[in-house]
């Protein structure tokens, strides 16, 4: 195997290292590549030092670079650059090489190491960035290429700037021995000291084996490509031999399986360019720490637009379907908004988006998808996007249309209950503004869940056509009236006419206002209006939490 050959994921098998990919020719760092005097004889060591640089960047040989490119992939200078403003970067340990030896090493030592780290800007604001050079070593990590990625995190931290990791490495270098694998540790180390304090972003755009997939797991966002990235702890030949099981790279951990069965993945895209666009557009609603908030624009939406649209959209009949993302687009900014996850767990939409310039967080029920039901999926996807907003300083705007808790053997069996507090936990620990509409049901547990005001929204408001209750109609008629139903002429008539009982006296829009459980009930039309005006008043909240080490979150 070459340099310039691929690394799969395969090689990676499980949770061990990778065995690094004999070297290019190119790559071989003869005479040539030690610093001279004066390497033409009239230069200087000005020009030694260009010479040398050169070589660094130029990596290991156009070979190399042609065989990446030939796979779909670009090489890590070209992926900074797509990612940071133009001739923003500035690299940190360029001319670093590794210090192990046997197994042919002491003869393969390149400039980087294998992984190129820096910081540049990102519409003038600054960021770090790590990225792999699958062309050096595959991308395998070792003592020097970790203690490089050690160092960027650790500006990171300390500046208060976003870190982004552009991952194209097939694992730990297996012929350093544990000396990688502790590379590793220091990374997830990392991961757990910046999280909640600096945005957090890992960019798949290759392989990510074994120990290495933990990494992007503990960032706030991650992002794959189709036919290019693959995320497993264990590789399809180890499947195979432990389970019998034959399955594909893509199969077992591509950008789609990630994206929509297990949730590993925030955002998925047929191709680099348009990955590393979005990655650029996602910095642009994040602060740069978590003791900053997020940067507003001058809105040329009008505060007080109304949503005449909305009267439409949402039926009144609360068991006809529609699209919550549709009443997304009219309430938010020039209806731009990002969504994540977005298809992963479809019962529920978490997106970012702007009210009057302002960065906001937005959770909402969706009626398209299993009626809008709250379940283990769902929970978990709300629960972590609300406590990444609350990281972040991001107000959260919740609209409500549930009808409660998907209910089954699965999902009890799954732990429903311990993923539904999750949820729940997540609400009641936020501090920053919060602000809850309810467009039509609201149900039971699921209704106190999604940042009802018993758990401490700022603010609730509900439509006309909400129905706060602690279940529907009709169910609530077949359990307090079970014994006159079974004694009645005509049950279908008498049930009928105790449905409409219950409904006029415990479920008629105003009653929740009447107890003071809403804060108002509003015209839909004005929806736009009454968040942007609540959250400018809650944009000087100051919430303080419990002395104590840490929660105790249900996992």
């Amino acid at each position: 195997m070459t340099l310039t050959d691929d690394v799969s994921p395969s090689h990676a098998g499980g949770d061990g290292p990778s065995p690094t990919p004999a070297p290019d020719e190119s790559a071989r760092p003869d005479a040539r590549d030690r610093p001279r005097p004066d390497p033409d004889g009239s230069g200087g060591p000005v020009a030694a030092l260009r010479e040398v640089r050169q070589r660094a960047v130029d990596g290991p040989g156009a070979r190399a670079t042609e065989a990446q490119h030939a796979k779909g992939k670009l090489t890590a200078r070209e992926r900074i650059a797509l990612l940071l403003d133009e001739d923003s970067f500035h690299e940190m340990e360029q001319l670093r090489r590794h210090r192990a030896s046997g197994f042919g090493l002491e003869d393969r030592r390149p400039y980087t190491d294998g992984v190129v780290t820096g910081w540049g800007t990102v519409e003038d604001r600054t960021v770090f960035v790590y990225a792999h050079d699958f062309r050096i070593f595959g991308g395998a990590l070792g003592e020097a290429h970790a203690a490089k990625i050690h160092k960027v995190m650790d500006k990171a931290i300390a500046v208060g700037a976003p870190l982004v990791s552009l991952n194209d490495g097939a694992g730990a270098r297996i012929q350093e021995g544990v000396s990688a694998l502790a590379g590793y540790g220091g990374i997830f180390q990392r991961n757990s000291r910046a999280s909640g304090v600096i945005p957090q972003i890992s960019v798949m755009l290759g392989p990510c084996a074994g120990g290495a997939a933990y990494s992007p797991s503990l960032t706030d966002f991650v992002f794959m490509v189709r036919d290019v990235s693959q995320m497993f702890i264990t590789g399809p030949d180890v499947v195979k031999a432990v389970t019998g099981e034959e399955i594909t790279h893509d199969g077992l951990g591509g950008a789609d399986v990630h994206a929509r069965v297990s949730g590993v993945a925030h955002f998925v895209h047929d191709d680099e360019e348009s990955c590393l666009a979005d990655v650029r557009h996602l910095l642009s609603l994040l602060p740069r720490n978590n003791r900053e908030m997020p940067p507003a624009v001058t809105a040329r939406d009008p505060a007080d637009r109304r949503c005449e649209a909305l009267l439409d959209l949402v039926p009144v009949n609360g068991n006809q379907p529609y699209d919550v993302c549709r009443v997304i687009e009219e309430i938010v900014d020039d209806g731009e908004y990002v969504e994540v996850h977005e298809h992963w767990a479809r019962n529920v939409v978490c997106a970012l988006a702007r009210l009057d310039g302002a960065v906001v967080g937005i959770v909402a029920s969706q009626p398209q998808t299993l009626a809008g039901v709250l379940d283990i999926s769902a929970s978990q996807k709300a629960a972590r996007f609300v406590q990444t907003c609350d990281a972040f300083n991001v107000p959260i705007v919740t609209l409500l249309d549930v009808p409660g808790f998907l209910p089954g053997t699965d999902q009890e069996h799954g732990g429903v209950i311990r993923h539904g507090a999750k949820l729940l936990y997540a609400y009641c620990n936020a501090t920053v503004p919060r602000v809850s509409l309810v467009m039509r049901k609201a149900y039971g547990g699921a209704y106190i869940v999604m940042d009802s005001q018993s758990i401490g929204a700022d603010l609730t408001f509900a439509w006309p056509s909400n129905e706060i209750a602690v279940m529907g109609a009709e169910g609530a008629a077949n359990v307090i009236f079970r014994r006159r139903l079974a004694e009645a002429a005509d049950p279908e008539a008498e049930r009928e006419h105790l449905v409409k009982e219950y409904r006029a006296r415990l479920m008629h829009p105003y009653h929740a206002a009447e107890l003071g459980l809403v804060d108002d009930v509003i015209d839909p039309a004005d929806t736009r209006r009454v968040l942007i005006a609540s959250l400018r008043m809650l944009v000087s909240k100051h919430a303080d939490l419990p002395l104590r080490k840490h929660g105790n979150p249900p996992q």
